[in-house]
C-alpha cells in the first residue's frame, strides 16, 4: 500500500498490484546512446531494444527514508512516477536504485535486487500533462560530506509519458494498481574525475514544477549488507 497527499488536505492510498519500470526512454537518440555509453563503461550490456519494460515485484515499492542493499555497489537515479489510481494517473517522483555489479550480466535481475523508494506526495497527472516537458527532473547525492547535483534536465529529454503508457506491455495492463517508473537522465561526472554513474550513503529525487512553484521530493538513506560468502 502507497500512501500519497496530493494537497494540504487529502490524500490517496493506493493498494499495489504490478510494478513496470521502463527502460532506456530517452527522447533523443544521442542521448539514449550516451547513457548506453556510460552504462556500458560499468559493464551494463546494450539493450535489445528501445525503450524496454522491465516487470518487477511490487513488493520492491518503498516511502521510508532508509533502503538496505547487499554489499556497496548499488546506487539510484531519478524518475518520474506515474501511479495509476481511481481511473487516473498520478505522478510523483522515485529512484530506480539497482545493483550496478549484477547490472553487467543482467539488467532485469539488478532492478529486481533493489527496493526503489518513492515520494510520499504526488500530483494529478492532467494537472501538469500539458506542461510536463517543462518540469525538471533532479537528483543530488551525498558526497564528501556535502550535497552535489548528481542529474538535472527537463521531461523534454524523456519520451512523452504518455507514450510510454501506450506501449506498456500486455501482461502490465492499464488498471488501477499500477505503478509505473518512466526513464531517467544521464549522470554528471564528478569534479575530480571519474565515473558518472556511482554509489552514495544517500541521495535526494525531486521533480520541480517552475509554473506553480511546487516540488516532488524524496531523500532516502542506504545501509549496506555485508557480502557473506
Amino acid at each position: 500500500m502507497l500512501r500519497f497527499a496530493v494537497d494540504a488536505a487529502a490524500t490517496i492510498e493506493v493498494p499495489v498490484m504490478r510494478l513496470v519500470v521502463a527502460g532506456w526512454t530517452g527522447r533523443d537518440h544521442a542521448a539514449i546512446e550516451h547513457h548506453i555509453e556510460e552504462l556500458a563503461r560499468i559493464g551494463v550490456p546494450r539493450p535489445s531494444a528501445v525503450p524496454l519494460y522491465y516487470r518487477l515485484a511490487a513488493s520492491l515499492l518503498m516511502q521510508e527514508g532508509r533502503i538496505e542493499a547487499l554489499g556497496a555497489a548499488s546506487s539510484g537515479e531519478a524518475e518520474p512516477v506515474l501511479v495509476r489510481h481511481a481511473g487516473r494517473w498520478w505522478l510523483t517522483v522515485g529512484s530506480d536504485h539497482t545493483d550496478r555489479a549484477v547490472e553487467t550480466y543482467s539488467v532485469a535481475v539488478s532492478k529486481q535486487l533493489c527496493a526503489k523508494p518513492v515520494a510520499r506526495t504526488a500530483w494529478p497527472w492532467d494537472e501538469v500533462a500539458a506542461g510536463a516537458d517543462a518540469l525538471v527532473l533532479r537528483s543530488e547525492i551525498e558526497e564528501g560530506g556535502a550535497w552535489v547535483t548528481y542529474q538535472e534536465g527537463l521531461l523534454a529529454k524523456i519520451r512523452p509519458l504518455p507514450e510510454l503508457i501506450a506501449g506498456l506491455p500486455a501482461d502490465a495492463p492499464l488498471a488501477d494498481g499500477l505503478v509505473m517508473f518512466c526513464g531517467t537522465l544521464g549522470a554528471i561526472a564528478p569534479a575530480a574525475g571519474g565515473e558518472a554513474i556511482r554509489p552514495a550513503p544517500a541521495m535526494r529525487v525531486q521533480i520541480v514544477d517552475r509554473q506553480r512553484g511546487r516540488t516532488l521530493s524524496h531523500e532516502y538513506r542506504v545501509g549496506v549488507l555485508p557480502m557473506v560468502a
